[in-house]
């Protein structure tokens, strides 16, 4: 009865690992607010670099931030400078050693968190929110997703009052848990408000025991793409 609950925390011990792994030490709360502030500044540091998510995960004096991008050759920059600056500052930010590791998405349409954000740039940019997200169901389908479904509220092509609109192709079974769901929310700054765009991509169900790793369905990436270490 309209009670909803985030597709990947619903999936969370499942098919699902955390994006936040600690070993070692007490004080959570401290880390909690690190964690937080490294995600901020990365994503406000590398917007265009189309980060998916970052993935941290800390031992006593190490923390290794795993950073999933479709765009690898900027966070990286020439000869490795701009990992090796990034590190410099992270390690600034934070007062412990840092470690990066860079993983190339070789899908983005794939990815709900890049889907999201691209609609939403396109909506800034003063397109068509019908056609940027057909756009975007269409790409997606393609590339083999089982069902895309997209939902974007707010004041849609300028209107006085703010309305909900959903796209949906395929199948999305949320309840089924072992359903391996991609969800995100992005968010467009436009001239008469803020527009918010949510993606949810089916890719496929999981069967037998999934190893829970934080960065656990990127073993495709791992092998073919770009890994970093710094």
């Amino acid at each position: 009865m309209g009670q909803k609950t985030n597709p990947i925390g619903n999936r969370l011990g499942f098919i699902k690992g955390w994006e936040s792994n600690w070993f070692g030490g007490n004080r959570q709360e401290d880390k909690l607010v690190e964690d937080n502030k490294i995600r901020t500044y990365l994503k406000a540091r590398l917007a265009k670099a189309s980060i998916s998510r970052i993935v941290l995960e800390r031992t006593l004096k190490l923390i290794t931030i795993t950073i999933h991008t479709a765009r690898p050759g900027i966070i990286i920059g020439k000869g490795g400078q701009e990992v090796d600056k990034l590190k410099e500052e992270l390690k600034k930010l934070t007062k412990k050693e840092v470690q990066i590791n860079i993983f190339e998405i070789k899908r983005p349409e794939l990815d709900a968190t890049l889907v999201a954000n691209n609609i939403a740039r396109q909506l800034e940019g003063r397109v068509s929110y019908r056609r940027a997200i057909k756009m975007a169901i269409a790409s997606s389908l393609r590339m083999g997703a089982l069902g895309i479904k997209v939902q974007i509220s707010g004041r849609l092509g300028g209107a006085e009052m703010a309305r909900t609109e959903t796209y949906k192709e395929g199948r999305i079974p949320l309840h089924t848990l072992r359903a391996d769901i991609d969800y995100a929310l992005g968010e467009a700054l436009t001239k008469v408000g803020l527009l918010g765009v949510k993606v949810w991509i089916f890719k496929g169900e999981v069967y037998g025991k999934r190893d829970l790793s934080p960065n656990v369905g990127q073993a495709s990436n791992r092998k073919g793409g770009k890994r970093r270490k710094k």
